[in-house]
């Protein structure tokens, strides 16, 4: 039995990619650049904020100065729009609600830029009282695929790697299980889908938040 669920967020707590890419676009509408689809943000997120910006932009203005100051650029739009028709995926609540009245121990891990992933756990995730939220800083918790980060978590929460799921809806998300040597936990209803968890190495792809409980006995 799992004693600790330790979730990414975007993609597989809360559905966030429509105020992700209306931020981004509106970033690049008003420098005059190219905009994208919803679907397309679905391919940029997953590996950090900087990352994300780089595939928004033209190929042609992919340099550091460009990458830093439309990153800057993404910030302070997101800080207004980030949670404009950000959700939480249907049957979530339940399904922490339940872990929580099990006894397992909850965390966040995320690649969004930590101040951003405070604020969406304050206002969609509190009520759960997860024991630690984590995400991207720089100067002390590396981006994933580095496990640095989630391995810490686990050291926090006093648990073996082998009473920790690590649940997530990307090819980034399962890689980071596996490096950090942690059961693997893929969701389809996330911004990639079943066969990229699958082939990234998950150890289970579940379709329901339901599902999460029934498979922490492995």
């Amino acid at each position: 039995m799992k004693k600790a669920v330790i979730f990414d967020l975007d993609g597989t707590l809360l559905d966030t990619i429509e105020d992700i890419a209306d931020s981004m676009n509106l970033v690049l509408s008003e420098a005059n650049l190219p905009t994208h689809p919803v679907d397309s943000y679905k391919h940029f997120v997953g590996n950090g904020m900087p990352k994300m910006v780089k595939r928004a932009l033209p190929k042609q203005m992919r340099d550091r100065e460009n990458i830093e100051k439309f990153t800057e650029n993404m910030r302070q739009t997101f800080a207004k729009n980030w949670d404009n028709k950000t959700k939480l995926y249907p049957g979530i609540g339940k399904a922490l609600t339940n872990l929580k009245e099990q006894g397992t121990k909850l965390a966040i891990l995320s690649n969004k830029p930590h101040s951003f992933t405070l604020e969406a756990y304050d206002k969609y995730l509190d009520k759960w009282e997860f024991d630690v939220v984590q995400g991207w800083d720089p100067d002390k918790a590396p981006l994933k695929p580095d496990p640095k980060s989630l391995l810490a978590i686990a050291d926090k929460l006093k648990v073996k790697q082998s009473e920790v799921a690590y649940v997530g809806d990307s090819d980034v998300d399962m890689v980071t299980a596996q490096n950090a040597d942690v059961f693997g936990v893929g969701v389809s209803w996330g911004f990639r889908g079943a066969q990229e968890l699958r082939e990234n190495g998950a150890d289970e792809v579940v379709d329901s938040p339901y599902e999460i409980l029934k498979c922490l006995n492995r």
